[in-house]
């Protein structure tokens, strides 16, 4: 794909999605989403598997199309100016996205040069993003060599050798090691403070505290809330005391308010640390039966917990662990060139 020097539209946010709705057959994966990134601004996409987080990143790279709505990529519509709008975008899929026969230096010069780019702005595309991903070792060695973290720095590389100005990350640190972690992590900072926009979806919460990114919760394909880490934090964050059970868990009258569900109970108190005794007390009988007995202050977590009614699942792998379904319709198995690296 030729590189394209259009300009952003003065004053258009990176990314603005406008009552996008998307189905397949009877399911609805995204209803009347409204989304907007900055320049400059990490948003990180939260939500359950089967949410919609990946729908939206599809539908925004071009790969699915809304069945209403519209998205516009740095003030082009992605309807009426596809190859404009997706000119600004760089994608890293939770997919893997490279070729293992071919070295990094290889893979990283196919893909940039399906972008547009030649000679000489290959090579320093590819020296730039070396060394804050940390394959300046590996530029000569076989990606089938490498480790799961180092395939995904250079999955991640592809994205960015075109410069965009948005770039869409699903799951960048799936199955990675700590050194990836942070090695990704550091670099989004580095991007964002440079002006690039970045939407972030993540199973890791404390990537996003890390990030200090803004954030969208997204449940059952509806945006239910987005805003500053300490503003959900303030808004909605609450502390509870979480106790999980071998059977049914008891009825403790308890001067609090209590949910049970399955085996757990969940006690709703502003300083949980300090209510546990008081509650450990007036399990009575059912005390033996208590297995797991978590604290959970105020935080993004508690956020979510309160938005959505679930705990997140923080190592969730592709595919829909903890008896959450994939998404309907996620792309997957695709060729690395389909797969919207830039």
């Amino acid at each position: 794909m030729p590189t394209d020097t259009t300009p952003a539209a003065p004053g258009a946010p990176a990314l603005s999605l406008r009552g996008v709705h998307k189905r397949y057959g009877d399911t609805t994966a995204l209803h009347d989403v409204d989304l907007r990134i900055a320049e400059g601004e990490v948003v990180g996409l939260l939500g359950h598997n089967g949410a919609g987080k990946t729908t939206l990143m599809s539908l925004t790279a071009g790969l699915l199309r809304p069945d209403a709505g519209d998205i516009e990529i740095c003030g082009h519509s992605l309807r009426a100016e596809p190859h404009r709008a997706r000119r600004h975008l760089g994608l890293a899929p939770q997919e893997l996205g490279v070729y293992p026969p071919l070295t990094v230096r290889q893979n990283l010069r196919f893909f940039a040069e399906l972008s547009g780019l030649r000679g000489r702005e290959v090579r320093r595309r590819t020296e730039e993003l070396a060394e804050p991903l940390g394959l300046g070792d590996l530029l000569d060695r076989g990606v089938g060599r490498l480790s799961g973290g180092e395939r995904r720095r250079v999955h991640t590389a592809v994205a960015l050798l075109h410069r965009p100005r948005l770039l869409m990350l699903d799951e960048p640190t799936a199955g990675v090691d700590v050194e990836t972690r942070t090695r990704l992590i550091d670099f989004v900072r580095e991007l964002a403070a440079d002006g690039t926009a970045v939407c972030y979806s993540t199973h890791y919460l404390a990537e996003v505290e890390a990030l200090a990114a803004d954030v969208a919760v997204l449940d059952q394909g509806r945006v239910i809330a987005r805003g500053t880490l300490d503003d959900l934090v303030r808004r909605h964050g609450v502390g509870y005391v979480e106790l999980t059970f071998t059977g049914p868990p008891p009825a403790p009258r308890l001067p609090w308010p209590v949910t049970t569900e399955a085996r757990t109970l969940r006690v709703r108190v502003d300083q949980p640390h300090l209510a546990v005794p008081e509650i450990l007390a007036a399990l009575g009988d059912a005390a033996p039966q208590l297995l797991n007995l978590d604290v959970v202050r105020p935080s993004l977590e508690s956020v979510f917990l309160r938005l959505t009614g679930r705990r997140y699942v923080a190592d969730a792998p592709p595919g829909g662990a903890g008896g959450h379904p994939p998404e309907p319709g996620r792309p997957g198995g695709q060729p690395a060139e389909v797969s919207g690296h830039g």
